[in-house]
């Protein structure tokens, strides 16, 4: 039922501080504030790429408060879209599972997407042009301690196909697990990796929170420049690959690390090269 990845929202202990580095890194443009009462937050959103980012403060006693209390400002849910708004809460209430639903969304806390840290909002489609310097989100990874089990039940949440899934693995980050392709011709997916390195940053990451969302990645068309706001900005970015190995392509993605961005990592691969390790290398266009 979802049709792609169409937001991230982010807790912040000030919206206006954490939107920033959105704003100057990335060209994110606001798109009106509101109130979420299920989740105790005021909410402002941002239009970047062909989807949003949704910034959460806490508004008094809730979920995003004591959420802030524990783990800080951090990566809060991945955001969905669907075609079939409607159809999914039925599917969901048939499955036992009962997601607040405020605002034209359906909010989908751990507990309801099996315990495994996932937090998820789902809004009906809204096909938009992109805003900013990206071209539109396509991942949010979960970090879990058992990758099946986790991927089970996301499969049952959103009547997903399995055959479209792809396995996945790294030895230089230190995991493994699964991508839950939407689509198989899409690279929209939620990414559900167990860490396997604990003396990796993934790993000491996963020793601090357990199972949790770690990050989100957009697809962007000149790294270049973002590399050089971040550098200009004096915010934490890793390029891959590092300058003097890249040769006159450029480089294939940016991690923008978290005091960047209010609190959360964002990944910006250029785009397609994400093909690379998503089960159709085939597709991944030349750099130009």
């Amino acid at each position: 039922m979802p049709i792609r990845i169409d937001r991230i929202q982010v807790a912040v202990p000030d919206r206006a501080e954490a939107a920033r580095g959105w704003v100057e890194l990335l060209g994110a443009e606001a798109d009106g504030r509101d109130e979420i009462a299920a989740l105790g937050a005021r909410r402002t959103r941002y239009r970047l790429g062909d989807g949003f980012v949704e910034l959460l403060e806490p508004s008094g006693a809730g979920v995003v408060q004591e959420a802030l209390a524990q783990h800080g400002p951090h990566l809060f849910a991945a955001g969905v879209a669907t075609p079939d708004l409607d159809g999914l809460r039925a599917r969901l209430r048939e499955l036992g599972a009962a997601p607040a639903h405020e605002g034209g969304q359906l909010h989908l806390s751990p507990g309801v997407t099996g315990g495994h840290g996932l937090r998820v909002v789902v809004s009906a489609d809204q096909p938009l042009p992109p805003v900013g310097a990206t071209q539109g989100l396509y991942e949010v990874t979960n970090l879990v301690r058992d990758s099946a089990a986790a991927v089970q039940r996301v499969a049952d949440l959103f009547a997903l196909d399995a055959n479209a899934f792809v396995p996945i693995a790294s030895s230089e980050y230190g995991y493994d697990g699964t991508l839950t392709l939407f689509d198989p011709d899409r690279l929209d997916r939620l990414e559900m990796i167990t860490p396997r390195a604990p003396e990796k940053t993934m790993g000491r990451f996963f020793a601090r929170r357990g199972e949790c969302l770690y990050m989100a990645f957009a697809e962007c068309r000149d790294l270049a420049e973002i590399e050089r706001r971040a550098t200009h900005a004096g915010v934490g970015h890793t390029v891959v690959p590092p300058a003097a190995k890249r040769g006159a392509a450029g480089p294939d993605t940016i991690f923008l690390h978290p005091d960047a961005l209010g609190g959360m990592m964002l990944g910006l691969s250029r785009p397609s090269v994400a093909w690379t390790w998503s089960g159709r290398p085939d597709r991944v266009e030349s750099a130009r």
